[in-house]
Parts: C-alpha cells; sequence; structure tokens
C-alpha cells in the first residue's frame, strides 16, 4: 500500500472521532432534558454536570479532530 493512501486513511479515521462526539453532546443534552422535564426541581443542580460532560466530549472530539489534521499534513 502507498503511504500517502495510508496517511488519508488513517486521517479519515481519526476524524470519526468528531463525529462521535457530536452523538454525544447530542446524548448528553437530550438526557439533561428528558430529565429536567420529568423533574423540574432537580434541574438547576444537573445543568453543570451536562455542561461539564459536553466540555469534555468536545474536548476529545477536537483531539480527534487535531490528529486527524497532523495525520493529514505529515
Amino acid at each position: 500500500m502507498d503511504w500517502t493512501a495510508a496517511k488519508y486513511i488513517g486521517a479519515g479515521l481519526a476524524a470519526i472521532g468528531s463525529g462521535a462526539a457530536a452523538i454525544g453532546v447530542g446524548l448528553i443534552f437530550g438526557n439533561f432534558v428528558n430529565g429536567a422535564l420529568r423533574n423540574p426541581s432537580a434541574a438547576a443542580g444537573q445543568f453543570t454536570n451536562a455542561i461539564i460532560g459536553a466540555a469534555l466530549a468536545e474536548g476529545l472530539g477536537i483531539f480527534a479532530f487535531l490528529i486527524a489534521i497532523l495525520l493529514y499534513l505529515k
């Protein structure tokens, strides 16, 4: 296999992590809204946890995107 083709395949596989992060953030906020509608009095206390979880998921997505760019440019 040509090294250029392997580089592009690796970058594409690493970029999948960005899409997985978007799915993770959607699940976090979807479940938060579901819980907030079931118990509105506890929603204020759980909002911080939802923001922290979304930030961690986005951080992993940005890291996967960075790895994809580094593989593409090398």
